[in-house]
């Protein structure tokens, strides 16, 4: 029993010992080993180059740059390892005010993707994400207050592409400003521009205002068209009555003339019966059951009425 406890206590000791000498740096990681509160060296993924060219340039060639992941050794009690991701960060605002060249209030919500593009000048000048995040902060702010000061709201508002190329400037400008930090700034974007809350009942009444003049406006124009499309349609049927009259008298006339002519053929067919025919008509007109008459024994209308030859 006693050489058991013996071998797990070794085992258990090789493995403090290998994880007291030993570190890992993972795929989406950064690795600075710093000794003694100094950085000794650094481990990236990749462009290791790039990154002893810029230590160079900012006088820390004694920093050993080493490329590739994996497990690594070190010293134990006397170096420490501090990760950073060299992933893509997401930085975002809370909700901010900026005046622009109008002088009118807006409220931009924005957020910023950034990596630790140099691990040393990060621990150097930052140390922690956190303080890179407030320090990103300010500098984006400050910027675009200066960018949302020589802008109309209105265009702010209502012209993408204006506004999709002042935040590309303004991904560029930053970027510069925080690159001494190790950091480089990839994409700023506003999320959503409001006007403040008390902007809304002076906006409200001011859209409904428009929509109210809209509105007058249409019904002008309505109205305006209804006359012109009442006048035409009088006017059309002024011209079709007056034609149709027109019309109407030229037919009366040619059935009148038809009349005469069918008249005066039938006359000169047959003059007696033509005669005869007419005195019964006016008879039945004119005769009714109790009708009296007084009228000559010789008048032509008494002809047939009394038998006369």
């Amino acid at each position: 029993m006693k050489k058991y406890i013996i071998i797990a206590s070794i085992f258990i000791g090789l493995i403090i010992a290998f994880n007291l000498c030993t570190f890992q740096v993972a795929e989406n990681k950064s690795v600075i080993v710093l000794r003694f509160g100094k950085i000794e060296s650094v481990y990236v993924k990749n462009n290791a180059d790039k990154l002893r060219e810029d230590l160079t340039k900012g006088k820390f060639d004694n920093v050993k740059v080493v490329q590739g992941t994996g497990l690594f050794f070190k010293l134990p009690f006397i170096d420490n390892v501090k990760e950073y991701s060299n992933m893509l960060l997401t930085y975002d605002t809370s909700p901010r005010q900026v005046i622009t060249s109008d002088k009118k209030k807006l409220i931009f919500d924005n957020n910023a993707q950034w990596t630790i593009s140099n691990p040393v000048f990060f621990e150097i000048s930052m140390g922690r994400i956190e303080a890179a995040q407030t320090r990103l902060d300010d500098i984006v702010y400050s910027k675009m207050n200066e960018k949302v000061g020589k802008m109309d709201s209105h265009d702010l508002i209502t012209n993408k592409i204006l506004v999709q190329t002042m935040q590309d400037d303004l991904t560029i400008e930053v970027s510069k400003s925080v690159e001494n930090f190790g950091i480089t700034v990839k994409d700023i974007r506003v999320k959503r521009t409001d006007y403040p809350q008390e902007n809304y009942e002076s906006i409200y009444r001011r859209m409904t205002t428009e929509r109210e003049r809209m509105a007058a406006q249409y019904i002008s124009e309505g109205e305006e068209e209804a006359l012109k499309i009442r006048s035409n349609t009088d006017k059309e049927v002024t011209i079709l009555t007056s034609e149709a009259s027109k019309l109407a008298e030229i037919l009366k006339g040619e059935g009148d003339g038809q009349a005469a002519k069918i008249y005066n053929d039938a006359y000169g067919k047959d003059a007696n019966f033509f005669e005869f025919y007419n005195t019964l008509d006016a008879y039945r007109t004119t005769i009714g059951k109790n009708t009296k008459l007084v009228i000559p024994s010789n008048s032509p209308f008494a002809k047939y009425l009394l038998g006369q030859k």
